[in-house]
């Protein structure tokens, strides 16, 4: 398997090559702690916006900001393993902001694609990805499947 894992740096020059070749490069982001099918479905959707997916993942600092104390539920490196086996999966990035902004803005992707539970104006990087052209997707969810979801329902059968 190829190393998917890469530094912003990395991530940055395989973008500028795949843009040289005419690629269309899809950037999306997310927490991704406990992964699960409604992840592989989404991601899977994501890849098919362009030719390349780059994944930004949330680093734990930032997740447990974001979701609170006690998540991450996997760490960081649990997390992008998983996520690098995943096949719609090309890169994996981390980042440790609360938002993926700074990441985004160098990265430049064709395609920013967010979950549809999201309007545009919601999306962080939407106005920067369409002001230099690309476009910003909103992917489909699969119903009832969420990480929160899955972690309640996992505490409900264990109390």
């Amino acid at each position: 398997m190829k190393k998917k894992l890469v530094s912003e740096a990395a991530a940055a020059e395989i973008r500028d090559k795949l843009r040289r070749a005419g690629k269309r490069v899809v950037f999306t982001n997310g927490c991704f702690d406990l992964i699960h099918s409604g992840h592989a479905r989404y991601l899977d959707a994501a890849r098919k916006l362009g030719d390349f997916l780059i994944v930004g993942l949330n680093g734990d600092r930032s997740v447990e900001r974001l979701k609170g104390f006690g998540r991450p539920l996997m760490t960081f490196k649990e997390r992008a393993l998983l996520l690098s086996y995943l096949t719609p999966v090309d890169l994996v990035v981390k980042f440790d902001d609360d938002t993926p902004l700074r990441l985004i803005k160098k990265l430049r992707p064709d395609v920013l694609a967010k979950g549809a539970d999201y309007t545009i104006a919601e999306i962080v990087g939407a106005s920067e990805v369409q002001g230099w052209g690309g476009k910003v997707r909103r992917v489909k969810l699969v119903k009832g499947k969420s990480s929160s979801k899955l972690i309640r329902r996992i505490l409900e059968t264990t109390n």
